[in-house]
């Protein structure tokens, strides 16, 4: 297997992943993306490549980068999104949020 097909099953298999995470089926994703349920399914599959302009609606449609989508790292794109999540939550609920995160710093040994 080439490192171009790695890298699109890796781009499907984070598109299928988010898509699932929010509850989505491949219709839905292709229709918030303004794409095909076909073009969902071969990208998901690690079948096609996408032009930017795809890849970009896909990004949007899953709420995340199209850096995440491209490489599985975290960007402070990302980060924005979820402060803009969070934007509408209420003090105490942001308390919460910021509870859980501290909990699972802890779980996975994380200091800073």
């Amino acid at each position: 297997m080439t490192d171009a097909e790695l890298c699109l099953q890796g781009i499907g298999r984070r598109i299928m992943e988010r898509r699932k995470k929010l509850g989505l089926t491949q219709e839905a994703l292709a229709e918030k993306a303004e794409v095909t349920a076909q073009f969902v399914s071969y990208a998901e599959a690690g079948k096609r490549a996408m032009r930017p302009e795809n890849l970009m609606k896909m990004a949007s449609a899953l709420e995340v980068s199209a850096d995440y989508l491209l490489t599985g790292e975290i960007i402070d794109k990302d980060l924005l999104i979820l402060a803009d999540k969070m934007s509408a939550l209420t003090p105490d609920q942001i308390r919460i949020v910021e509870n859980i995160i501290d909990e699972c710093r802890s779980l996975f040994g994380i200091r800073r």
